[in-house]
């Protein structure tokens, strides 16, 4: 895939040069100056929401959440400790609310506890991936927010259209990972069951 986004950068960048240099290096100099804005936006976002986060696990709501929602976050993720069941808890409570800058950090944390080594992903963070991904929102503030800024004369109008589609997506997602989960779980057992109903060899039979 790199090697599709290269071609495609330098084929660009090659037919601008050759049929307008100063289209090209004015759109170079603006691309350059606007990653710079957005880092320095998106830090100050992710500081913000990173610090807001800290406020509640140190207040003792992280943890009133947790266990508010423990039943769902267990049945989501089996086996998962007692930290990454906050931070998923908190990562679900933030894209509830909408807010996407606060719970990638949440989910960076999460998976962090569920890393046990394996080059493989588990199940787990494939769940966590699906959840954060279909991005269930009750109330999505971020949305709201850029549509007021931007002049919308109904801000929330997308509301109930948004919130059934992110449901829809959320629970076919979570079915579907508990559905190839089982199917996994079951094709690995049953190559375990004939590793260990297998002929022994005729060397060993022979000793």
């Amino acid at each position: 895939m790199s090697k599709v986004w290269y071609i495609m950068l330098l084929g660009s960048i090659s037919a601008l040069l050759f049929t307008d240099p100063g289209k090209a290096v004015t759109a170079m100099v603006a691309g350059s100056h606007a990653s710079v804005k957005l880092a320095i936006e998106l830090a100050a976002l992710y500081g913000f929401w990173l610090g807001f986060f800290g406020i509640i696990e140190k207040t003792g709501l992280a943890d009133k959440l947790g266990r508010l929602l423990r039943r769902p976050v267990r049945f989501l993720f089996p086996g998962l400790n007692e930290n990454g069941c906050k931070y998923v808890t908190m990562n679900m409570a933030a894209n509830l609310l909408g807010l996407g800058n606060a719970s990638t950090p949440m989910a960076i944390k999460a998976i962090g506890e569920m890393d046990t080594g394996s080059t493989r992903a588990s199940q787990n963070m494939i769940m966590l991936m699906v959840i954060s991904s279909t991005s269930l929102q009750l109330l999505p503030t971020t949305v709201i927010g850029l549509r007021a800024t931007h002049g919308s004369a109904n801000p929330v109008d997308f509301l109930l259209p948004a919130t059934i589609a992110t449901i829809i997506s959320t629970v076919t997602g979570i079915a579907l990972v508990k559905l190839i989960g089982m199917f996994v779980r079951k094709k690995s057992a049953k190559k375990e069951r004939k590793k260990q109903t297998a002929p022994l060899p005729l060397a060993v039979k022979a000793k």
